[in-house]
């Protein structure tokens, strides 16, 4: 038979179990570094996420790092992505303006073709000289 001591403790250490809070702590501060500017957590970039954990005694850089490697190819994509849509958008602002001016050539194209007015309604009155 268990003594009441050991029965104590193990009741207490089931129910202190039972109250472990399973949020993420980690991503505490998360709104406010989003607010300053910076990575959601402290872990995403900067100099203890990029730059290696060690080097070699002479003085040569390590390897790269699996997670390094991997980082730097998303940076690369989305790099190459973002000059692709920046070209789309430049091409696509400059057929904008050529659709307009050549609206505007139609336009006046059309206004040119319209009758003339003639006789005294096409004459200018001349103000009078003070």
């Amino acid at each position: 038979m268990a003594s009441p001591v050991r029965m104590f403790l193990f009741s207490a250490f089931r129910h202190s179990c039972r109250r472990l809070s399973t949020t993420r702590g980690a991503q505490g501060g998360e709104k406010w570094r989003k607010e300053h500017g910076l990575a959601r957590s402290g872990s995403e970039y900067g100099p203890l996420t990029d730059l290696p954990d060690w080097s070699f005694a002479d003085g040569r850089p390590a390897p790269p790092m699996k997670g390094f490697l991997r980082r730097r190819r998303e940076r690369e994509e989305l790099a190459r992505r973002i000059v692709m849509l920046d070209s789309e958008i430049d091409r696509g602002i400059e057929s904008w303006r050529q659709r307009q001016e050549e609206a505007r050539r139609i336009e006046e194209h059309q206004k040119s073709l319209l009758l003339k007015p003639k006789g005294k309604l096409f004459r200018k009155k001349k103000e009078p000289d003070s």
